[in-house]
């Protein structure tokens, strides 16, 4: 069975006036697949992820999501369509409740049916956020917060999820939760995009990878090939 591309990616470039942060960039990531997107800070790994939601408007190429090109949507637009950020740095609304945040998440017109039951979903997925739903978001921990940023995603039903460094600034320990939630959200057949600091870690959780350096792809291959090339070690890994 040929794989089914449900984000494709082809020669975007993008600029910030005359500084060009990608440089026709081609990639896909299909349905029901993990891929990890790594490379320095600068590389521009942020500008694609912020491209394909709808944040940042290419200077050239193309964009597509279930093969409608989206390059030229608003933002609210594209996550009608499903597709989801978990943006670096968490971004919660920090004087708002936990269950206020998630409700958010949940006006999307494709996500207000079955909103009341997404809640339920994620209470079960973080019992601590139930736990601290009338807290006010800025008062959770770190990794409280991470938790908190994934269930508000979810909210928005989507079927692709971009997770740009989601264990930024977080304890060891609840990295190793995060990078669990990942691979058990991709069980539940949710498509993800992750641009994660530990590129070690990525590589091991991803189907394939492709390695972002000065706004071009230089290297894609398997998570496992790109562990094991010799390039990648020695830039990446330390090795």
């Amino acid at each position: 069975m040929n794989a089914r591309a449900l984000l494709e990616v082809d020669r975007l470039s993008v600029s910030y006036g005359d500084a060009l942060a990608l440089d026709g960039v081609s990639l896909t990531v299909n349905t029901g697949e993990i891929v990890a997107l790594i490379g320095a800070n600068g590389a521009g790994k942020t500008s694609l992820i912020r491209s394909v939601a709808g944040i940042l408007k290419p200077s050239g190429g193309a964009i597509r999501f279930d093969g409608a090109e989206i390059g030229d949507l608003d933002s609210h637009r594209v996550c009608d369509l499903g597709v989801g950020q978990v943006a670096e740095g968490r971004q919660v609304f920090p004087s708002m409740t936990v269950r206020e945040n998630l409700e958010i998440g949940g006006l999307l017109p494709r996500a207000r049916v079955q909103a009341s039951a997404t809640m339920e979903k994620v209470f079960t997925m973080f019992p601590r956020l139930l736990e601290r739903a009338a807290q006010p978001a800025g008062t959770l921990s770190g990794g409280e917060q991470q938790m908190l940023a994934i269930g508000r995603c979810l909210m928005g039903a989507p079927r692709l999820i971009m997770f740009d460094e989601p264990s930024l600034g977080l304890a060891p320990a609840v990295v190793a939760d995060v990078l669990n939630t990942i691979r058990q959200l991709n069980d539940e057949g949710i498509t993800i995009l992750l641009v994660e600091q530990n590129v070690a870690a990525s590589l091991r959780l991803a189907d394939r990878a492709y390695v972002l350096e000065n706004g071009s792809i230089v290297l894609e291959g398997t998570g496992e090939a790109l562990l094991d090339d010799p390039r990648v070690k020695e830039a990446y890994l330390g090795l």
